[in-house]
């Protein structure tokens, strides 16, 4: 964790001495905007930080980077670091099992019992279930996300072969006669499959730009958005264009099956 000023914990740092702390950035430029963050104080106003004994006014003798360990798309942090010697307990413990994690939860208890009777064990976790916590938002907007995206590729598939369905029907006498005079099978199948993908072409298109515009509306009123990248766009182009190639296939291979005869005599 770099310093981005200030200076780190020492062994003076202890019981008995003053009181410091070390702020991160973003609290510092919350509490002092004039930036003159280092050698003020600040103090713990929680009834339960003053049950623990932390509550008396602190110098900030450092600033440090913002470190988010608790998102997985970390954010600014205003976080407040405390010598472990003035405080009088530690955060966390950490405890490596070759086997499963929470057999062992009533004998580490115990041995901490033993250090310490008044010590509070509490929020027992693996790191998995950790991991699952913080990721559970994301997961849950990811699904719901993909259940409306799995809807609208459906409908514009839907919509492509509809759409393509109805011209290879009222475009039957033109490739009859277009089988008639020698144009090949397969000709008439690649024209129809380029058709489709034109089509899911200009609606890519015109979907970015709509979503380009309205990202950059809803910045104006102040509402966080942000674009998406270049491999996501260009994934769901891909996908979009061989769905609707794939959409496309069924009309086609009808057009390329036309019965010359049938397709002349039809009005």
């Amino acid at each position: 964790m770099p310093l981005i000023a200030g200076r780190d914990f020492t062994e003076k740092d202890r019981a008995g001495s003053e009181p410091v702390a070390i702020v991160s950035q973003s609290l510092a430029q919350r509490l002092f905007p004039n930036g003159d963050a280092l050698n003020r104080h600040l103090q713990w106003t929680d009834p339960l930080m003053a049950a623990f004994g932390v509550a008396p006014p602190r110098r900030i003798v450092g600033i440090t980077a913002d470190v988010d360990d608790e998102n997985v798309q970390p954010g600014s942090s205003m976080t407040v670091y405390q010598p472990v010697p003035q405080v009088g307990y530690a955060g966390r413990m950490f405890v490596h099992a070759s086997g499963d994690p929470y057999v062992l939860v009533p004998d580490v208890t115990r041995v901490i019992r033993q250090l310490s009777a008044d010590q509070p064990v509490e929020r027992i976790a693996t790191l998995a279930d950790v991991r699952a916590g913080v990721l559970s938002p994301q997961r849950l907007n990811a699904l719901v996300m993909t259940g409306f995206a799995g809807i609208a590729l459906l409908i514009a598939v839907i919509g492509v072969a509809g759409v393509l369905a109805f011209s290879v029907s009222a475009r039957t006498r033109e490739f009859g006669v277009r089988l008639a005079v020698g144009s090949a099978p397969p000709r008439l199948l690649f024209g129809v499959l380029s058709e489709g993908a034109a089509i899911a072409i200009k609606g890519i298109a015109a979907g970015a730009i709509a979503g380009y515009a309205i990202v950059r509306g809803v910045a104006l009123v102040g509402v966080p958005a942000q674009l998406p990248g270049v491999m996501p766009l260009a994934a769901a182009a891909a996908l979009l264009i061989g769905a609707a190639v794939l959409a496309s296939f069924m009309p086609a291979a009808r057009a390329a099956r036309v019965d010359i005869v049938r397709a002349l005599r039809s009005e």
